[in-house]
C-alpha cells in the first residue's frame, strides 16, 4: 500500500518523515503490513488504493498543485487528530466534490482507520441521512457591506465566493481591501489600554508572551476598527498568516474583540465563514465561533481555533498561536450545553445548520488554543445523529470552517 505524504512548511515538528511517527507505526502493526513510502514525490500517484497522509494543516493549495494529471484517481485522505490534519483534508475533500471527483477521509481509532485502509471503496453513509440543504435565508444580509482584507489564504481551496452572487443572493457587499493598507495602518496606530482585557499570563505550552507582544495585537485591533470604520463595514476577513511574517505576530485577539463589538470577523480570509458568521448573527443575535474539525471519537467531535469571541467565553486566557508559536492567541471556555453547527457552502444555495451539546472545554498542546467537544443533539436518535454528522464531515463537508453558536 503506498502511502504519499502532504505536510506545510508552517509546521517544523513534523520535518522527519512519516514513517517515524507513532501513529503511522500503530496503523501498519494494525494492519499488518509496511506502507510503501512515497512521502512528497506524486509522479506516480494513482493506483487504486493508495492513501495520500495529510499530517497538517496549510496543504490544500499543496494538494491542487500535486494532483494535477491524476484526476481520474480516487482520493482517499488519511488524517491525525493533530496539526489540523481532519480540517485541511476537510477542505480537499470539499473541492473534490466541488469538481465531481471521487474522494473520502479515513479518520477515527486506529482500529477504524485499519479497516478502512483494507478496503478500496468507502462503507458510504449506511443509511444516513444527509445534513447538506438548502439555504433559505435570501437576502438576510441585505445593505450590509463586508471587508476582505488581503485574499483568501492559499489552503482554502474550495471556499471561493462568486461576489455578484453574493449580492444577488445574500444582498451581501463584498470589498476588497489590499492587506497593505492594514499593515500601513498598524504602523501608525497608537497602543490602547487594556483595560477591558485580562492581564498576560504564563503560557501553558507556548513560550511567555512579551508585554510588548499584546500591546502589537492591539494595535491590529485598532487598524481593523479603522479600516472598518472607513469604509462602512459591518464584518471582515482577514488573510491573517500574513501577518506572522510581516509584523510577527496575529490577528487572533483582534477578531476575538471585534466579534465580541458586534463587527463579523473572520480569519483566513474565509469568506464563506465570514457570511456564515454573519448569518449567525443575523438569525440568533449572536457572534459565532469559528471552528476546524480536529478531530473525531466515536459519537464525539473535537473542535479548535486560535481565537474566540470574547462574549461567548465564560473565562479566557492567553497562549502563543499554535502552528507559528508566536503573538498572542486565545484559550476560552465556553458554556456547556445546547449549540448550533452552521456553515454555508461556497455557492451560497447550500447549508449545514445542526443542532449539537457542547460537553467539554479541553486543552491539548496539539491543537489551536480554543478548543471545544460537541455531541449530537440529544432529542435525535444519538446513533444516528453520531453517523449522520461523522458521514457528513467525511463525505460531504462544505469547507473546512463551520461556526459553532452557543445557545
Amino acid at each position: 500500500m503506498r502511502l504519499y505524504t502532504l505536510t506545510s512548511d508552517l509546521h517544523g515538528e513534523l520535518a522527519h518523515n512519516a514513517h517515524n511517527e507513532q501513529f503511522i507505526k500503530d496503523i501498519e502493526e494494525a494492519i499488518g503490513e509496511t506502507f510503501d513510502y512515497r512521502e512528497s514525490d506524486f509522479s506516480d500517484y494513482g493506483a487504486a488504493g493508495d492513501i495520500i497522509y495529510v499530517r497538517t494543516g496549510g496543504t490544500e493549495g499543496l494538494f491542487r498543485q500535486v494532483f494535477q494529471g491524476h484526476e481520474g484517481a480516487r482520493v482517499r485522505l488519511l488524517t491525525s487528530g493533530q496539526s489540523n490534519s481532519l480540517a485541511a483534508s476537510m477542505e480537499i475533500l470539499s473541492w473534490l466534490n466541488q469538481q465531481g471527483l471521487d474522494g473520502e477521509i479515513i479518520h477515527g481509532s486506529i482500529k477504524e482507520i485499519a479497516a478502512e485502509l483494507m478496503r478500496y471503496y468507502p462503507a458510504g453513509s449506511n443509511g444516513s441521512p444527509s445534513l447538506v440543504k438548502r439555504f433559505s435565508g435570501r437576502k438576510l444580509l441585505a445593505g450590509k457591506r463586508f471587508g476582505v482584507i488581503g485574499h483568501p489564504s492559499d489552503w482554502l481551496i474550495s471556499s471561493t465566493v462568486d461576489y455578484a452572487r453574493a449580492k444577488k443572493l445574500l444582498g451581501a457587499e463584498l470589498i476588497d481591501i489590499p492587506i497593505e493598507e492594514l499593515l500601513e495602518a498598524v504602523k501608525h496606530s497608537e497602543p490602547l489600554a487594556k483595560s477591558s482585557l485580562k492581564p498576560l499570563n504564563e503560557p501553558k505550552f507556548g513560550k511567555p508572551i512579551p508585554e510588548a507582544d499584546l500591546s502589537d495585537s492591539l494595535k491590529i485591533y485598532n487598524a481593523l476598527k479603522g479600516i472598518a470604520a472607513k469604509y462602512r463595514l459591518d464584518g471582515l476577513t482577514l488573510r491573517c498568516f500574513d501577518l506572522l511574517t510581516t509584523l510577527h505576530n496575529t490577528g487572533c485577539l483582534s477578531l476575538a474583540m471585534l466579534n465580541a463589538e458586534g463587527i463579523t470577523a473572520t480569519c483566513e480570509g474565509d469568506i464563506p465563514a465570514m457570511l456564515s458568521m454573519a448569518i449567525v448573527r443575523a438569525k440568533y443575535g449572536k457572534s459565532g465561533f469559528q471552528v476546524n474539525l480536529s478531530r473525531i471519537s466515536g459519537g464525539n467531535f473535537l473542535f479548535a481555533h486560535c481565537t474566540v469571541p470574547l462574549d461567548m467565553v465564560t473565562d479566557y486566557c492567553y497562549d502563543t498561536h499554535f502552528e507559528s508559536g508566536i503573538g498572542v492567541a486565545v484559550h476560552g471556555v465556553l458554556p456547556l450545553g445546547p449549540a448550533r453547527l452552521f456553515k454555508l457552502g461556497a455557492d451560497l444555495e447550500h447549508c449545514i445548520d445542526e443542532r449539537v451539546n457542547i460537553i467539554d472545554n479541553p486543552y491539548g498542546d496539539k491543537l489551536c488554543r480554543t478548543q471545544v467537544v460537541v455531541r449530537s443533539w440529544a432529542d435525535r436518535d444519538r446513533e444516528v445523529g453520531k453517523e449522520a454528522l461523522r458521514n457528513y464531515m467525511l463525505h460531504e463537508p462544505l469547507g473546512n470552517h463551520h461556526i459553532l453558536i452557543t445557545q
